[in-house]
């Protein structure tokens, strides 16, 4: 049995970061090929299937495996061997018939709600993602034990796994089921036919083909994030199995009788409910905001399309051009709108999804310093997680910002969706230089979890969602605003939820903020590192490399570089990072000596 590996905060969060982001690379991998084959119509198609499967998903879930990381992890602490092991086999039990559930929930709901926002093509991509929610279950009992021994290598590597079979097998689906759609057409027109039958439709044009295609396709591409996850599960079953979970026989033998399996299951639920209503009143909204935003949008097209077409003229008059977008549907209009907002949302993510990892980590190493009423530990949790958010996601989120643009140009610049750039882009910004507050929301939740007070972020989440719902109602049917009262309110929410989460945190854990170097020292550097792009990018970009091939994408590249040196420079200067920070790095203890030596720290 393999020994017992026990990280830090940092060190954890380092892993699980390392992972998220070969993660969002192969992701972006499989967005930008998908991107190009589907174009913002087959990719509506999609990413609205998230808007059921999302909330299914996280129900299902049921704050379960942020329960079990944090019994695990006060078990650990008071040296409960045998009920850690215990609380595993439950979780097991528990998540086999709530996934169960949750994958057969999926597959009923998906009728009615395909019929509701009044469009029965989304649903064969709901039916092929039904089954991940079974596999994402078993496997989230796994990630939650081994988080909660303050393992995350488990964790890190079935994501990157999940992350490739979904890229490889959902790329190869959607390909061949593009190409069938397309030889169809073709064959039937070489054989002298005026119309051909793509899957089961009659059509008269290829434009009307892919329009056929489309769904399917989406379907294809979404079945292999299913089998990504079932290769997950396959992967961590196997290595719990050869390897263990490190803990001894003599830590067996002198741990006490663990509580009986009821009892056990009974505690993993009083923990996961709170945390359940949370993802309940998350997940309500994002599906409320989900319909709100494609009936609104389908309002404000049949109510003033004129409006719409002159705003984004020029994306529009190409993707009818290459075929992509048919203007007299106005379905396939809004759903190529949705695709648009839901292109720039997926940017929106890429840095929360790293400051996601600290709040994973941190909750298992506050829930043991909670348990242990270790003061210093948990102040250093707190502060670790706040201050290196802050780190993270201000310099990344006002680059983003600057650079949306040709972001969007390196990525999408050659595939269907080039012409729409300039539609993404103003959103991709504006995302960008909030994203600090969507970075530390999710931390802060997790702090909260961690010390017992999983009700706060019910009641800030309900908040921030009623603002949002209200805004994109009335927002996104107007013409003239569109989906950008859709980043209005997604803005609006972020911001609600953080102030109110920061207060409830000071108020828990009587852990002070220092705002000079939580904030005001990361978002000054952050601040030159964005100006230093912009000059870059802008030299570089529009002088230097203008004539040069691929001059633009060397710009970028060359762009961000430099912004990174900027910043690192000036968070050095600035003393933004401690001791704690650089010790967790490679070799860190002796350049935090070099650091200390020249009174760089804070």
């Amino acid at each position: 049995m393999a020994e017992r590996k026990k990280q830090s905060l940092l060190n954890g969060a380092i892993i699980l970061v390392i992972s998220t982001l070969v993660v969002k690379v192969i992701g972006l991998c499989f967005k930008m090929p998908l991107g190009s084959m589907l174009g913002l119509v087959g990719y509506g198609y999609f990413t609205s299937v998230y808007a059921i499967y999302t909330p299914i998903y996280s129900i299902s879930m049921a704050g379960l495996p942020i329960a079990v990381s944090r019994m695990v992890a006060e078990d650990v602490a008071l040296n409960h061997y045998r009920e850690a092991r215990m609380t595993l086999k439950t979780a097991r039990k528990i998540f086999l018939l709530v996934g169960t559930a949750g994958t057969l929930l999926m597959v009923i709901i998906s009728i009615p709600y395909a019929a509701f926002i009044s469009d029965i093509r989304n649903l064969p991509a709901m039916i092929a993602v039904a089954p991940s929610i079974f596999f994402c279950c078993y496997v989230s009992a796994y990630r939650g034990y081994y988080e909660g021994l303050r393992n995350m290598i488990p964790t890190a590597i079935s994501q990157v796994i999940e992350a490739l079979g979904k890229l490889v097998i959902g790329l190869v689906f959607a390909k061949l089921i593009m190409s069938y759609g397309e030889s169809a057409y073709n064959s039937a027109v070489a054989a002298g036919s005026a119309t051909a039958t793509v899957f089961g439709k009659e059509v008269s044009s290829l434009n009307e083909a892919f329009s056929v295609t489309y769904p399917w396709a989406a379907a294809g591409a979404i079945l292999g994030v299913t089998l990504g996850s079932l290769l997950s599960l396959i992967y961590l079953g196997i290595r719990h199995r050869a390897k263990g979970d490190g803990i001894t026989r003599l830590e067996l033998v002198n741990s006490p009788k663990p509580p009986a399996n009821h009892a056990i299951a009974k505690n993993m639920i009083t923990i996961a409910v709170p945390i359940l209503l949370s993802s309940l009143v998350l997940n309500a909204t994002n599906l409320i905001d989900a319909v709100t935003i494609q009936n609104r949008l389908l309002h404000a097209i049949e109510s003033c399309q004129d409006t719409i077409y002159n705003l984004y003229k020029q994306c529009i008059d190409a993707d009818v051009a290459s075929g992509t977008l048919n203007l007299s549907d106005s379905k396939g209009f809004m759903s190529y709108l949705y695709g648009a907002y839901n292109t720039a949302v997926d940017f929106k993510n890429l840095v929360p999804m790293i400051t996601v990892s600290l709040g994973v980590s941190a909750l298992p190493a506050l829930a043991e310093a909670w348990t242990m009423k270790d003061k210093a530990a948990v102040k250093s949790a707190v502060n670790t997680v706040i201050r290196v958010s802050m780190l993270i996601a201000l310099p990344a989120g006002i680059g983003m910002g600057v650079l949306a643009e040709p972001i969007l140009t390196l990525i999408y610049g050659r595939g269907r969706m080039a012409a729409d750039i300039p539609m993404i882009a103003p959103m991709v910004a504006v995302f960008g230089f909030t994203t600090a507050f969507m970075s530390i929301s999710t931390p802060l939740t997790n702090l909260l979890q961690a010390v017992g007070r999983t009700d706060i972020p019910v009641k800030t989440m309900l908040v921030s969602a009623v603002v949002k719902i209200i805004c994109n109602f009335a927002l996104v049917g107007i013409p003239g605003i569109n989906f950008n009262g859709a980043v209005i309110g997604t803005v609006l929410f972020y911001v609600i939820n953080v102030i109110l989460n920061v207060i409830a945190v000071i108020k828990v854990t009587k852990v002070r903020i220092d705002i000079m170097s939580d904030l005001i020292k990361p978002l000054i550097s952050a601040a030159m590192c964005g100006l230093a792009a912009w000059a870059a990018y802008g030299l570089l970009g529009n002088y230097v490399l203008k004539s040069v091939s691929h001059g633009a994408d060397i710009a970028l590249l060359a762009a961000i570089i430099i912004a990174v040196i900027v910043y690192a420079i000036a968070i050095i200067v600035f003393k933004g990072i401690v001791r704690e920070d650089i010790e967790s790095l490679p070799a860190g203890e002796k350049i935090a000596k070099v650091l200390e030596k020249y009174e760089l720290l804070g």
